[in-house]
């Protein structure tokens, strides 16, 4: 193999992501090429409503998805929090990098912190993950829909648009972008998504020797935590704009596994948390999905997705 083309998203965050996997694979394999396929998603293309409003799965990644199949693209790199649990046929998640920090991270012009904000203040996120968190330790603040790149979402802040916003630290680091903003306040107690802070690189089924330059990049640990993540998310079948927060890390020779998912507004939650040693984790996701199912998740997500944005929803006549 002389070339090898990946495919990636065309937002800043994105070709980062795939520059920085470029220069790996390179540096392995200086005798290949590589070259990327840009590609505007679903998910970059619709910017007026959330994307919990708009149904279906896969936003950010079925044109890549696409392109890989129609044999235009050897691999993908997508953020894993944006991949789907079911992977199409014809392709598959080879390899899942080491996750960097999984924060989510608040940031105002004008307030030192989350606990600084006045009552009423209104912060930005599209997140219903975020919002359930938010609400559910703050309740008084106003939570308003946050759309557009990391820029754009930086922009509307500045012009106060937003007393604060909630951001995914790692995208932020990686573009250099914390030094602009006066407050910065790392939120360790909000759970993240299921693969934040890890990149998925994912595959043409049957190609070897692209299989074998993937696992390359493979991290065991984060693709064992991962991977019990995206179980959870699989078993309470959530998608990835649902209200669930899942998170796996390896402590020593133990797996600390915490879960968490309600309404938007925190009204109403499930938390959940299992410790196991690691040679036991394999399953744990489902496990741990099924004892909140017994305690009525899928009620709650049922209830959670009809009130999900529910202002925005235009009234049917």
């Amino acid at each position: 193999m002389k070339k090898l083309t990946i495919a990636t998203r065309a937002s800043q965050l994105a070709l980062w992501q795939a520059y920085h996997i470029k220069e790996r694979i390179e540096t392995a394999h200086p005798e290949i090429t590589v070259e990327l396929e840009e590609i505007t998603s679903r998910g970059d293309k619709i910017l007026d409503r959330p994307l919990a409003l708009v149904g279906g799965k896969g936003h950010f990644t079925k044109e890549l998805e696409d392109e890989m199949l129609a044999g235009r693209a050897d691999l993908a790199v997508h953020s894993l929090k944006d991949v789907p649990t079911f992977i199409p046929e014809g392709l598959e998640l080879a390899a899942i990098t080491e996750r960097q920090d999984q924060s989510d991270v608040f940031l105002s012009h004008q307030f030192s912190s989350l606990e600084a904000l006045p009552e009423g203040a209104v912060v930005g996120t599209t997140s219903l993950r975020r919002r359930m968190q938010l609400l559910q330790r703050r309740p008084d603040l106003q939570v308003k829909d946050l759309r557009g790149n990391v820029n754009t979402r930086l922009r509307k802040l500045a012009e106060g648009q937003y007393d604060a916003i909630i951001l995914a630290y790692i995208g932020l680091a990686r573009l250099d972008l914390l030094r602009e903003i006066p407050h910065v306040q790392k939120l360790e107690w909000m759970i993240p998504p299921m693969g934040q802070a890890a990149l998925g690189i994912e595959i043409v089924t049957g190609n070897e020797t692209v299989r074998q330059i993937a696992m390359e990049l493979d991290d065991p640990a984060t693709h064992l935590c991962t991977e019990i993540e995206r179980e959870f998310v699989s078993a309470v079948g959530a998608g990835c704009s649902a209200p669930v927060a899942v998170n796996a890390r390896l402590v020593g020779d133990e797996v600390d596994l915490r879960a968490m998912l309600g309404y938007p507004d925190g009204s109403e939650v499930l938390y959940e948390e299992l410790v196991l040693p690691a040679e036991e984790a394999q399953g744990a996701g489902i496990r741990l999905a099924q004892k909140m199912i017994d305690d009525g998740a899928l009620e709650l997500l049922a209830e959670a997705e009809k009130r999900a944005f529910k202002e925005e929803r235009p009234e049917r006549l």
